[in-house]
């Protein structure tokens, strides 16, 4: 959230407050729109794409980080088992072994998570950009005076989240 959105936040139930207090204002008609951000980031077609895409690209990597684990694991459980009975040279040798390939594994399990996580990111403030041109052309067309996404309470009368799903859906 940048630093005028959350002014714009912060100044929102003054000047809701403004308008109830000020008979004047109040008498002029103000449109009011809300849009569920979540529900764009779900269920919109562009996010199901987003999210294929990134399970498609990511997919092999989770498969090999998921084959290192099952092999690390068992190869400690392999330790765990023949330790007893090992030389306390050959036993200091593979648990040093064992904490090389576990701290590989963690590594590449962060690296995996950072790289998806940036590629999510992408991703969604992608389609985030979208659904705000959509959501700025309809205030325009349908003369909005203020659009709320996120809100604590909306009346399904302000609800504009069907409209931008569907405009988003038709490639708009």
């Amino acid at each position: 959230m940048n630093s005028l959105t959350r002014c714009m936040t912060r100044l929102l139930p003054f000047a809701i407050v403004g308008l109830i207090a000020c008979p004047a204002l109040a008498a002029q008609e103000v449109k009011v729109g809300y849009v569920n951000s979540e529900r764009i980031l779900r269920d919109s077609n562009p996010a199901k794409a987003a999210t294929a895409k990134l399970e498609q690209e990511f997919s092999k990597r989770d498969r090999e980080l998921q084959d290192i684990g099952t092999k690390l694991k068992a190869s400690a459980d392999r330790f765990e088992k023949d330790a007893p009975v090992l030389a306390e040279s050959e036993r200091n040798r593979r648990q040093r072994e064992l904490a090389e390939l576990d701290r590989d594994f963690q590594r590449r399990q962060r690296e995996f998570r950072e790289d998806l996580n940036q590629r999510r990111n992408e991703e969604l403030q992608s389609l985030l950009e979208r659904a705000q041109r959509i959501v700025r052309q309809i205030a325009e067309l349908e003369k909005y005076d203020l659009i709320v996404q996120d809100a604590v309470f909306f009346s399904s009368r302000v609800d504009i989240t069907e409209k931008v799903l569907r405009a988003l859906n038709n490639g708009k």
